[in-house]
């Protein structure tokens, strides 16, 4: 997730959002408290994958959460390692063609902390000590313009059955809702997505207001775009920098996680071994593929979500729309962690030796 210390406009300092392990551990045989489903869920991923180790949980997540299909991942930033990785992250977890898609122009970029100068760079890593998948080691003419490759994967779907984990920036959704009928469907951008499209989690804003960085820090236009026209027919789910930032995990994969897992280094790269980080992207992806379980509620009944120009939102009470919700804990943040972990844990180990290093 982009630009860490932006998290909110008051809370900007990184010391109490690096914490060291504290909670109490128990077997990955403890149970997780999510929607036990039949069905399979279609997930397309859009991530901001360069500065914040987050998101790469989050893709562990969408790679190994039971009863998962990921289609595709759209990378929402321009640097060239963020995509390598990505491919390389779900090739190490089962997904060796799932397509990326990248923004152009894109650039060799790379994430240094100017902020506090205490977390490391993790995206160039990955893509290189685990280069494989659909995109490998700077293969870049094998990514996909992030645009095309939505209005392909929903083209190709069953009618109301893809769910889209936003957890970055709206330019592609923004550019997807721009579409006119082309190659992959007669559908304009608005069309496609009401037809094809189950639901819509965005993780960004604050609840019931907020100025966070997901929505501003690129273009606010285009969150306001995507959050102000999506089609009221397809629900939208929103997951505030407040819920992510209650719940620290991460410490634990760096304690028992495979040796040669891409997430656990990208761990240890980014925050230290033994150390937690916020869980803004994951949980998202949790809900995305899992719905409400044991960990969330809705915060709301009705109304809906207002973004302002300059990115900062607010929550319109009115009944005038029934689906769309923000998120909050239904049990402490501490359970949701210690089950997080595990779930981290299981997906790592599930695919151990899924790579050789």
């Amino acid at each position: 997730m982009m630009a860490f210390m932006y998290r909110a406009l008051d809370s900007f300092l990184v010391p109490h959002r690096v914490l060291k392990l504290a909670l109490t551990v128990l077997p990955l045989s403890a149970s997780v408290a999510l929607d036990r489903r039949t069905e399979v869920r279609n997930l397309i991923v859009d991530t901001d994958l360069f500065s914040d180790i987050d998101d790469a949980a989050a893709l562990l997540l969408a790679c190994t959460l039971p009863e998962t299909k990921l289609l595709a991942v759209n990378v929402n930033v321009n640097s060239t390692y963020s995509a390598i990785a990505a491919s390389a992250i779900t090739n190490h977890y089962g997904y060796p063609f799932v397509p990326i898609g990248l923004p152009r122009p894109y650039a060799n970029t790379s994430f240094f902390d100017t902020y506090a100068y205490a977390l490391g760079e993790y995206t160039s890593k990955i893509a290189y000590h685990w280069s494989g998948g659909s995109v490998p080691f700077f293969e870049l003419d094998a990514t996909w313009d992030p645009v095309e490759l939505y209005r392909k994967t929903l083209a190709e779907s069953q009618n109301g059955s893809v769910t889209i984990a936003s957890i970055g920036f709206s330019a592609s959704l923004s550019g997807l809702l721009n579409t006119t009928a082309d190659a992959y469907s007669i559908l304009d951008g608005y069309g496609l997505v009401a037809e094809k499209v189950k639901e819509l989690v965005i993780m960004g804003g604050g609840y019931p207001s907020g100025h966070e960085f997901n929505f501003w820090g690129q273009n606010a236009s285009h969150t306001a775009h995507v959050v102000n026209t999506w089609p009221d027919s397809v629900p939208m789910t929103f997951l505030g920098t407040e819920v992510g930032e209650a719940v620290s995990t991460g410490a634990r994969l760096t304690v028992s996680g495979p040796e040669n897992d891409p997430v656990k280094a990208g761990y240890q790269w980014y925050v230290g071994y033994n150390n937690t980080r916020a869980s803004w992207d994951p949980l998202t992806v949790a809900y995305a593929v899992e719905g409400l379980g044991d960990w969330f509620e809705y915060g709301n009944k009705n109304g809906y979500n207002y973004v302002y120009p300059n990115g900062s939102n607010t929550w319109m009470d009115g009944d005038s729309k029934t689906n769309q919700h923000y998120l909050k804990l239904k049990v402490s943040n501490e359970t949701v962690a210690m089950e997080l972990d595990n779930l981290l844990l299981r997906g790592a180990r599930m695919h151990a030796n899924y790579i050789s290093r």
